[in-house]
């Protein structure tokens, strides 16, 4: 399975959902950006760790990343894997001296870890295709104005995923825009879509 090396570009709070952010990753050798709606407590410890501050007592992701070093551990890399049903699925990748082990995680759980053991962070190739995004300043400029770029898709759209699809694209890039007001719409439309048979 191929993978994209990412960073995190920012983080923004999301009126349109209480208590969640939006983490914007971007790739390191591109454009796309992946944006990843976290709840308020990893968003806390993501921004600490960015921001240089310390807090008295460790937090659970500073514990985590203590008991690893203390086992003698490393951690080499997170990668977010999959893209399931609107839902991220990430595993943490452990060299133990004597093995590598890969362990399940939520990405925000993953993120927080990484930065706090600056390890790598990536994103599996199938995951970028089908939910990350290029800013609008930065698409072809051979593009039409106004007309909107679907990653690998030449036809019109059909099929129920790939309506869920296009309104994924354009929660993005509301998201992106800081539009909430329409990415809460567009968020609740692919919640129905994905819901109905």
């Amino acid at each position: 399975m191929g993978k994209v090396e990412c960073e995190i570009m920012g983080m923004s709070t999301n009126p349109s959902s209480a208590g969640a952010y939006a983490l914007l990753l971007k790739e390191v050798f591109g454009n796309r950006r992946l944006p990843i709606i976290i709840g308020q407590s990893e968003a806390q410890a993501i921004a600490l760790e960015l921001e240089g501050i310390k807090p008295p007592r460790p937090l659970s992701h500073d514990l985590m990343k203590n008991i690893i070093d203390n086992l003698g551990g490393t951690l080499l890399q997170i990668f977010i894997n999959e893209l399931r049903e609107n839902t991220y699925y990430a595993q943490l990748v452990i060299d133990l001296s004597t093995l590598t082990i890969e362990i399940d995680a939520r990405p925000s759980d993953a993120i927080a870890l990484a930065i706090r053991a600056h390890a790598p962070i990536y994103v599996a190739d199938s995951v970028m295709d089908s939910a990350s995004f290029i800013p609008a300043t930065e698409q072809n400029p051979f593009m039409n104005e106004g007309e909107e770029s679907v990653p690998g898709e030449s036809e019109p759209i059909k099929t129920k995923e790939a309506k869920i699809a296009s309104l994924q694209e354009k929660l993005r890039t509301a998201l992106e825009n800081e539009d909430y007001e329409r990415a809460a719409v567009l968020r609740d439309e692919i919640k129905k879509m994905s819901m109905s048979n």
